[in-house]
């Protein structure tokens, strides 16, 4: 590791970047992956924000550290960049983790996020 980022070596085939830390047989980079993928769910910030997670420092600090998914070389894993790296960048702001526990914040990041995603599609 880097700096506190996934190194780029790879197993094999595996397009994935390897590190030396496992954790029930997955990678840090996997688990963090999976994790920051997760933060494009607004139900799940709705969670985290009702469980006090955005009021921990070490949380908030932890959200600045994945901003690594913004590089190039990290961003080409993200399933959905454009909400994932809005997220990340709305999670920087004390007042987005504080409105996210509104559960109308939430319902209407969701409906956004089904319109821009059914846009210019005919039922």
């Amino acid at each position: 590791m880097t700096n506190g980022h996934p190194n780029s070596q790879t197993n094999g085939s595996s397009a994935i970047p390897r590190d030396p830390d496992f954790y029930a047989g997955y990678s840090r980079f996997e688990i963090e992956l999976e994790f920051v993928q997760s933060l494009s769910n607004p139900q799940y910030l709705n969670y985290l924000a009702s469980q006090k997670y955005f009021e921990s420092a070490e949380f908030v600090a932890y959200i600045d550290y994945l901003q690594y998914f913004r590089e190039p070389k990290y961003l080409k894993y993200l399933q959905y960049p454009g909400p994932t790296l809005r997220v990340l960048e709305l999670l920087q702001e004390e007042r987005f983790r504080r409105d996210i526990l509104i559960p109308a914040v939430a319902e209407a990041m969701v409906a956004e996020g089904f319109e821009a995603a059914t846009r210019g599609v005919e039922g």
